[in-house]
């Protein structure tokens, strides 16, 4: 097992082939991919063929950067997985976020996790890694207006909303979940932040 990082409580590591069956039962939950295509499950031959070669293809253009399986520690269980990549090329994204440095935090959560804090854990490891020693200038994230769990997720790790993106949601989402909401958190306030921290403990 490669693991790329560690916190209290989770373990991040690098997918392979194995984790097959882990990625099809988490893509197959309604409420996961709620958000995401309306709740429709992915079929595992696409998980095979097309989902983790994309995740093993980040390990090798990446140094640093890619998807990561969440494992909780105690159990060794998966929990599911954080995305933090360079934004790609090939896909729709708001304006700026194409610059060197910009990087985007995701994640996809087993439902029997939610609300635990596993989310907001693994994004705060993986932000202050970005920072300490990726050289990353910027973290960005989006999220439907309607998933109101992702964006509590974002602002506690610090992210602040910065905007929407006018695009069609998922079918059965309600009118007022349709945007795609915005989230940035630069180096700059990652810094105060972070010493606004470090006084208030002393």
């Amino acid at each position: 097992m490669q693991v790329f990082l560690e916190t209290d409580r989770l373990t991040l590591r690098r997918f392979t082939e194995a984790d097959e069956s882990n990625l099809f039962e988490l893509n197959s939950d309604p409420e996961v991919m709620r958000f995401l295509n309306g709740g429709t499950a992915t079929p595992r031959d696409e998980v095979r063929t097309r989902i983790i070669p994309a995740f093993l293809g980040y390990y090798e253009r990446f140094d640093g950067f890619g998807f990561w399986a969440a494992v909780e520690t105690s159990t060794g269980q998966f929990l599911g997985w954080f995305h933090f990549r360079p934004p790609l090329l090939d896909e729709a994204v708001p304006a700026g976020w194409d610059e060197d440095g910009v990087i985007e935090l995701g994640y996809r959560i087993r439902r029997t996790a939610w609300g635990k804090g596993y989310a907001t854990e693994g994004s705060l490891a993986l932000i202050d890694r970005g920072f300490t020693e990726f050289g990353v200038r910027r973290v960005v994230a989006e999220t439907m207006a309607g998933n109101r769990g992702s964006r509590r997720v974002l602002e506690k790790a610090g992210l602040t909303q910065t905007g929407f993106v006018a695009a069609p949601g998922p079918a059965g989402a309600a009118d007022d979940e349709q945007d795609i909401v915005v989230y940035e958190l630069s180096r700059a306030e990652w810094e105060t932040r972070r010493a606004e921290g470090r006084r208030a403990a002393r």
